[in-house]
């Protein structure tokens, strides 16, 4: 049995592959829509809502952490080794700091993260709480994310800036391309066991 469906997510779609190696935390609290990948080495703890769309890719050596929100929606991804934090500590001198030390000394932050529709994280980056990364938006490897991101933009740097726009039209019309092939009239998707039921004979 695939690891995705024995991890008592809140819910899981079809297609998921989570490698063995991956850490997942409260999977009561995370949500997988179809066809996502979460390679080894991915530490991903359910916040207070996690909620990952179809078609989602998370890759080796990347933590989103924070106990806050987190929502990756379709066709989005996150590439390796990135730091995704939904929540912190109060930094600002007004309680201590630290995992290790009780409440009501701690006071820790709670916030989220949101990526949208077709936006990708490049490599080693970094994304701080509260921050909502654009429909189609693009990070750069190796940037530090302290604000929104506009949709449709390649952003980069520490920290993080527009640099240039990004395409929209094509990656728009090779989704409805791939939606036409694996999803039915219906809007809902096909699985790879369903389409290969429905497959005409060679």
């Amino acid at each position: 049995m695939n690891q995705a469906y024995a991890l008592a997510l809140r819910a899981v779609g079809q297609d998921v592959v989570v490698y063995p190696g991956a850490r997942i935390v409260a999977p009561d609290r995370i949500e997988l829509g179809n066809r996502v990948i979460i390679d080894d080495f991915v530490l991903l703890m359910g916040g207070s809502s996690t909620r990952i769309g179809s078609f989602v890719h998370i890759a080796a050596f990347t933590s989103i952490v924070g106990g806050g929100e987190l929502v990756m929606e379709d066709f989005s991804g996150i590439s390796g080794g990135c730091r995704v934090y939904t929540g912190n500590d109060d930094y600002n001198g007004g309680s201590l700091t630290g995992p290790t030390v009780p409440p009501p000394y701690r006071t820790p932050l709670r916030s989220f993260v949101r990526i949208g529709k077709h936006a990708v994280v490049g490599a080693n980056s970094v994304i701080l709480p509260g921050v909502t990364i654009g429909e189609g938006a693009a990070i750069a490897a190796n940037s530090v994310v302290t604000r929104d991101c506009e949709s449709w933009t390649i952003s980069g740097g520490t920290p993080s800036r527009v640099i240039k726009p990004r395409p929209r039209e094509r990656i728009l019309e090779l989704e409805a391309k791939l939606r036409r092939e694996l999803f039915d009239e219906q809007g809902r998707y096909l699985s790879n066991v369903q389409r290969a039921r429905t497959a005409p004979e060679p």
